[in-house]
């Protein structure tokens, strides 16, 4: 079977690191790919919004299914165009996507499929907005509508930070419409389904680490880490986050005329103070695999990836089985100098090979490029991904922070507290 990956990040790295493994994979190809996952699949250079391009790679060089990885592709809808073709995708349609590139819609679907979630406002104007915090006063939550590299999220507990938010949100964001939701306490995590159109299958969960800065202070960011399973939620809750959180919206997007097929990734918040069944809210919906969730779910994950992309995309009938290490995985996430304001690029890395050497960790490339033939530098933005892998928490983090002080970048930004 031949694989094409859509995709560039440490995320792709990961699902091109797992499909090496499995025995069903002749080939690999990823579009466009970075130097780490040129070491286990072949990279064509071909940006994840070039939807003929991707449509001629898959024909042409005979690829079997294809995963897509970032939001981007799906956004500007690879699958439909995949679809028909009659080529087998793993990933939901421009329209199913929606969920992900509106807040506004998905918490508009939310609401229609009985989902618990934080009560909000939509508005479209600055006005609107600045005359609504005014009333309602800190602590509340300012999302932009659309995509923003998980970095259009301001949570504001300090009535005096209201109007930093609102400047970026109508300045650099360009927001043209803003959701305001009411401040959720608790834990947050990812619960990641996979999806055909008709049923979800939970992934292991997981919990990550947004803000930039040690005791979650600093910027959003896209993640700064993260660690599977997360020891948050119970099996128990995870099933009434299948049953109360996935699986409506599957049945609500299947009436709407736009089954969903692929990832949903499911972001909440786990009330420590209530029980669970009033205690848990669905902050965000995303519609691919979690970054940096992904790179410790499939190191976590035994059997064949195979299967599940063939049952997602309809190529496969029978549901199957997911088999999952005992093993706990932390990932720790290395950025350049800057991120996210403004990361810096072309710095060089050293130490990557002396990393690798080190046993019970795995290192997925983010943003790098090779200069020179042989130099691997910055791209900028989040740069690696290092997996320390362990039979507790403590020994996985602390494994993954032994390679990560192996490496050097000028200036990188790493959280020390992941895991604790």
């Amino acid at each position: 079977m031949k694989v094409l990956v859509i995709g560039s990040g440490a995320r792709e790295h990961a699902i091109c690191w797992r499909l090496k493994s499995s025995p069903r994979v002749k080939e690999i190809f990823c579009a466009p790919g970075n130097p780490g996952i040129a070491s286990v699949a072949t990279c064509v250079p071909v940006s994840v919004s070039s939807v003929d391009e991707l449509l001629s790679v898959a024909i042409d060089r005979g690829v079997d299914i294809t995963v897509v990885g970032p939001e981007a592709a799906l956004a500007v809808g690879v699958v439909d165009a995949f679809e028909a073709k009659g080529l087998r995708i793993v990933g939901p349609s421009q329209a199913a996507a929606h969920l992900e590139t509106s807040k506004a819609f998905a918490k508009e679907v939310m609401v229609a499929a009985g989902v618990p979630t934080a009560d909000y406002n939509v508005f479209t104007t600055r006005k609107e907005v600045e005359e609504f915090c005014a009333q309602k006063g800190a602590p509340l939550v300012l999302k932009v509508d659309g995509l923003a590299s998980g970095k259009g999220v301001f949570v504001i507990k300090d009535e005096r930070d209201f109007r930093e938010a609102i400047d970026t949100l109508f300045g650099s964001l360009r927001a043209t419409r803003v959701v305001v939701e009411e401040f959720l306490e608790g834990v947050e995590v990812s619960c990641i389904f996979a999806c055909n159109g008709y049923d979800a299958i939970p992934l292991a969960p997981a919990h990550d680490y947004k803000r930039l800065a040690d005791n979650d202070e600093g910027p959003n960011t896209g993640g700064m880490g993260a660690v599977c399973p997360t020891p948050r939620i119970s099996d128990a809750d995870l099933a009434w986050i299948r049953t109360h959180c996935a699986l409506p919206i599957v049945e609500t997007m299947r009436t709407r005329g736009t089954p969903f097929k692929g990832f949903l990734y499911a972001g909440l918040m786990v009330s420590s103070s209530e029980q669970r069944d009033r205690g848990i809210k669905v902050l965000e919906y995303n519609t691919r695999l979690g970054d940096p969730e992904c790179q410790s779910i499939m190191v976590r994950l035994t059997s064949e990836p195979v299967e599940l992309y063939e049952w997602m995309s309809g190529a496969r009938a029978d549901c199957p089985q997911l088999e999952w290490s005992a093993k706990v995985a932390t990932c720790v996430v290395i950025a350049s100098d800057g991120y996210p304001e403004s990361p810096a690029q072309g710095d060089r890395i050293t130490g990557l090979e002396l990393a690798a050497l080190i046993p019970n960790t795995v290192l997925f490339h983010a943003s790098t490029v090779t200069k020179d033939s042989s130099t691997i530098v910055s791209g900028g933005g989040r740069t690696l991904s290092i997996v320390g892998i362990g039979d507790s928490v403590a020994e996985a983090r602390a494994r993954a922070y032994k390679s990560v002080d192996v490496i050097q970048l000028r200036g990188r930004r790493v959280r020390r507290d992941i895991g604790l």
